[in-house]
């Protein structure tokens, strides 16, 4: 059987100016980066802004295991099946991180009959946004330093200095380091330590953005630590905002490319969803709903994650309101949710996930439920899609179908886009299209005119399914202080573990009987929002003993190999 990287190859790309005139875009509207690669200009969204918009679907699922959901898959296949029954669509997706790429996770392109191409390019460098992200972010760091070693007129404490440096690998020796070592002239010698690029707060903001002006705005509330008298300092106060928007003034605009069926495929941001709002950019979306009847987009991880920040964040400050969300699960995902069975890296798949096990397809299917649960709390109906495996049997298909729709899911169908590409999306196409039409009642999980606590518990109680919240000290003096700031107003954006519904990444299929604790919280001012840290987080992911890099490689020819 071909790897993902050889059906890619193997594909019929059309020139990328192509597939712009399929959906109504002119040679003015867009920029070349070779022949299959496009960014597109902002002046489309003022070209189109009195355009009606198009349905809206957020793709999401149920809690990640090492097995992978296929949810980028479905996402990629989704589009393509809707085209196949004759509805206009496009797909807007995030740009994967080098972190995962190259360590334990892999690509974001999808996989099997079911990509974005060229596969090479959309998991590598691409356009380079994430490295304009990293430059600005770093742009940043690096005034923070000269300020404080030409004389702090600011009076900068730099004890409560919040701003790292950022790089887009995973480097677990680089989370700790100390600066300005040396002697006087490098610098005021501190603590301090490296992101992965895509936890920036940058990439956020380039996530959530609507313009020019308001990246600009953005970057200069971004506040980086506080003076003596405790009042905050940001990017403007270091007179930096600027020159970190100038270095964003391309990587703001949407990438353009397609799917193996030549499906148009907007791809822009990618912070993720365990430490930042998980989703791609307000602005790809706002440009796609108004040149397709349909957009299919995603939401990182599980549904508590991504899919929760998508509506209470990313729909917030866009105004856009979803039609229909899609549940992705698989049978040997729901399997796992049982506790029954335990996947070990670098060892064989125990073999009764292979096999018909109805007990289990049912004990994990109580993951499935709350993550139905979770959708509905925003008023859209749920298609949940059973991502197809060889060794699933019809009774484990049916049991799913049935728990699904007795738990509040519109329909619920089965997914083949991994093996037939489009043509396996058909069935789900044509659900979600019936589940758009269905209608709904959006609604926020939250309002923002109440506490941070309140805001917290509702998330907590509701999405997590926790008995309550538990500050430690940190967290109660962050909230007294961003009280007293104003920051109160703003959405919360929670860092928590992506592998269980808990802060306990222990905890499989639908936890209860606790309390989640809250260690810290911190300021995102220029994104929008606040994040609470569950438990222990890190922004900076290490390399697995064996990483996904030690296969890539060229071949005789130049051709990239080992790349999935």
């Amino acid at each position: 059987m071909m790897s993902d990287l050889e059906i890619a190859q193997r594909s019929t790309m059309k020139p990328i100016s192509e597939i712009a005139n399929t959906i109504s875009l002119n040679d003015d509207d867009y920029e070349l980066y070779g022949k299959y690669k496009a960014k597109i200009s902002l002046d489309v969204l003022n070209k189109l802004q009195n355009q009606p918009l198009g349905k809206y679907i957020d793709v999401t699922a149920i809690t990640p295991t090492p097995l992978g959901e296929g949810k980028t898959v479905t996402t990629i296949g989704l589009a393509m099946g809707l085209n196949a029954i004759g509805k206009k669509s496009i797909v807007c997706i995030r740009q994967p991180s080098l972190g995962p790429v190259f360590g334990i996770k892999g690509g974001a392109a999808g996989g099997g009959y079911s990509q974005v191409i060229p596969m090479e390019d959309f998991n590598l460098h691409l356009t380079g946004d994430t490295h304009a992200v990293s430059l600005a972010h770093n742009l940043l760091a690096a005034f923070i330093d000269n300020h404080l070693h030409h004389g702090n007129a600011l009076d900068l404490n730099p004890y409560t200095i919040s701003w790292p440096r950022v790089v887009d690998v995973s480097d677990r020796s680089l989370r700790k380091i100390i600066l300005g070592l040396g002697g006087k002239e490098n610098g005021v010698p501190r603590e301090s330590g490296f992101d992965i690029s895509v936890a920036s707060e940058v990439m956020a903001i380039l996530a959530l953005t609507t313009d020019l002006s308001d990246i600009r705005k953005r970057l200069g509330r971004i506040v980086i630590g506080y003076n003596k008298k405790k009042q905050p300092i940001t990017a403007e106060d270091l007179k930096c905002a600027g020159s970190m928007a100038v270095l964003m003034k391309d990587a703001i605009k949407p990438n353009l490319l397609q799917t193996l069926e030549n499906t148009p495929c907007l791809v822009h941001a990618g912070p993720f969803a365990n430490i930042a709002h998980g989703n791609s950019s307000i602005i790809a979306d706002q440009i796609a709903l108004r040149l397709t009847d349909y957009v299919v987009t995603e939401s990182g991880f599980g549904a508590d994650c991504g899919m929760e920040k998508f509506m209470d964040i990313k729909c917030r400050y866009s105004g856009l309101k979803p039609n229909c969300v899609v549940m992705v699960c698989s049978i040997r995902a729901l399997k796992m949710h049982s506790g029954k069975y335990k996947v070990v890296p670098g060892k064989p798949l125990d073999p009764g996930l292979a096999q018909e096990d109805i007990e289990a397809v049912t004990q994990g299917s109580e993951n499935l439920i709350k993550q139905i649960e979770n959708a509905r709390y925003f008023g859209i109906p749920v298609v949940v899609a059973i991502n197809a495996f060889t060794s699933d049997s019809p009774k484990e298909i049916e049991t799913v179908r049935k728990i699904s729709i007795e738990n509040g899911a519109f329909d619920a169908v089965v997914s083949e886009v991994w093996a037939k590409g489009g043509d396996g999306g058909k069935d789900l196409a044509q659900a979600v299209a019936r589940a758009c039409d269905n209608g709904g009642n959006f609604q926020f999980l939250y309002p923002l005119d109440i506490p941070i606590k309140d805001k917290i518990h509702a998330i907590a109680t509701k999405i997590y399914g926790a008995d309550g919240v538990v500050y430690e000290n940190e967290a109660e003096k962050k909230i007294k202080l961003f009280t007293e700031m104003g920051w109160d107003t703003l959405p919360i954006c929670m860092a928590k573990t992506h592998l269980s519904l808990s802060h306990d990444p222990k905890l499989l299929g639908r936890p209860r009987g606790y309390k989640l604790p809250i260690r810290d919280i911190r300021p995102s001012i220029g994104a929008g929002f606040l994040y609470p840290l569950c438990g222990e987080m890190r922004t900076m992911p290490g390399l697995p003993s064996k990483p996904a890099g030690n296969t890539v490689d060229f071949d005789e020819d130049g051709n990239v190999v080992g790349l999935f």
